[in-house]
C-alpha cells in the first residue's frame, strides 16, 4: 500500500526511531552474549587507550612470570643434582673413613666404588633441563663434563683441575621485571664441584691408599661436601628471588585484569533488563508503523 503524503513525516521518524532501538537492541544482544561492552576497541571510546595499556602489561606480566617459571624450573633441577651430590659425597666420605681404620679389603672397595662415583658426579654435572644442560653457563647445548681424558689421570688431592669441564663462566639470568634481572644458578667448574671431582678422581684411580692418602682424600671429600651445601644454599635464595618475583607479577597481572574487567566486562543482569526494555520498545514500534501504514479514511470510517 502507497504511504499517503499526510503520515509520511509521521513514518519516518517512526521507522528511523524503530532503526535505532533495532540497532541498540543489537548491540546489547552482542554484549549479553559476550560479556563485554564492545567487540572492538573503537567501541570504548576515551577508554580505548587505558584498556591498550592495561593489555600491554597484562601480557607483559605474563611473559615475565613464563621466564620465572622456565628459570625456577632449571634451579630446581640444579637444586636436585646438587642433592644427589652430597648423598655421593656423603658415601665418598664414610667409606674412606672406614677404610682409614679397617682392612685392605675396605681400601679396595672404596677405590671401586670412587670409580663409579666419578661416573655418577659426571652424570649429575650433566643434568637437562628442557633440554639444555643447566651446569653449562652459557654452552647450554653442550655436555660441561667430560671424563675421556679427565678420569685417566693421576690426580692430586692439592692440586685444582677443571679439565673436565666444557662449557664457560656465563651465569644464567632471568628478566622479572622491566628494571630487574635475577642472576641464579651455578657452572660445573664451581670450585665446590671441582674439588669432588678431585676427591673421586684421586682415589678412583688409586692403585692402593695409604694412610695419608685415605687423610687427605678425607679431609678434601669433606671440603667439598661443606662448599657443595654451600652452593645448594645459593640456589634455594635463587629460587627463592625468583618465585618472589614471580608472584610479584602475578599479583600486578591480576589486578591489571580486574582493572581491564571494570573497562570492559558489562553486568549480565543489568544488560538484559536493559535489552528486555529495549525489545518490548522495538515491538511497540514496528506494531505502531504497521498502524501508521494502514491508516485511510476508509478504515478510519469503519
Amino acid at each position: 500500500m502507497a504511504m499517503r503524503i499526510a503520515t509520511f513525516a509521521l513514518s519516518g521518524q517512526m521507522i528511523s526511531d524503530a532503526l535505532r532501538i533495532q540497532a541498540k537492541t543489537a548491540d546489547l544482544q552482542l554484549q549479553e552474549s559476550a560479556g563485554v561492552k564492545s567487540q572492538t576497541l573503537a567501541g570504548y571510546g576515551a577508554d580505548a587507550q587505558h584498556v591498550i595499556n592495561l593489555q600491554v602489561g597484562i601480557t607483559r606480566a605474563q611473559s615475565y612470570i613464563d621466564a620465572a617459571t622456565l628459570a625456577g624450573g632449571k634451579v630446581q633441577a640444579m637444586y636436585s643434582a646438587v642433592g644427589s651430590m652430597t648423598d655421593v659425597m656423603t658415601q665418598l666420605r664414610s667409606q674412606l673413613s672406614a677404610a682409614s681404620t679397617g682392612s685392605a679389603t675396605e681400601t679396595t672397595s672404596v677405590i671401586s666404588s670412587a670409580q663409579d662415583m666419578l661416573k655418577s658426579m659426571a652424570s649429575l654435572l650433566n643434568t637437562q633441563y628442557d633440554g639444555q644442560y643447566v651446569f653449562a653457563g652459557g654452552k647450554t647445548d653442550t655436555a660441561p663434563v667430560d671424563l675421556s681424558g679427565y678420569a685417566s689421570g693421576s690426580g692430586s688431592t692439592t692440586v685444582s683441575d677443571t679439565s673436565y669441564y666444557a662449557g664457560d663462566d656465563q651465569i644464567a639470568a632471568v628478566r622479572v621485571s622491566t628494571d630487574r634481572s635475577v642472576s641464579y644458578g651455578v657452572t660445573a667448574d664451581n670450585s665446590a664441584f671441582e674439588q669432588a671431582m678431585r676427591a673421586l678422581r684421586f682415589v678412583a684411580n688409586s692403585t692402593s691408599l695409604s694412610a695419608n692418602d685415605l687423610s687427605s682424600a678425607l679431609d678434601l671429600a669433606g671440603t667439598a661436601l661443606d662448599s657443595i651445601a654451600a652452593v645448594q644454599e645459593k640456589l634455594s635464595n635463587n629460587a627463592s628471588a625468583i618465585q618472589d618475583a614471580s608472584t610479584s607479577q602475578s599479583d600486578y597481572k591480576s589486578f591489571t585484569e580486574t582493572l581491564a574487567s571494570d573497562l570492559t566486562s558489562v553486568d549480565v543482569a543489568a544488560v538484559t533488563a536493559q535489552l528486555s526494555t529495549y525489545q518490548s520498545q522495538l515491538t511497540a514500534s514496528y506494531s505502531a508503523i504497521g498502524k501508521i501504514l494502514n491508516l485511510n479514511l476508509a478504515n478510519y470510517l469503519k
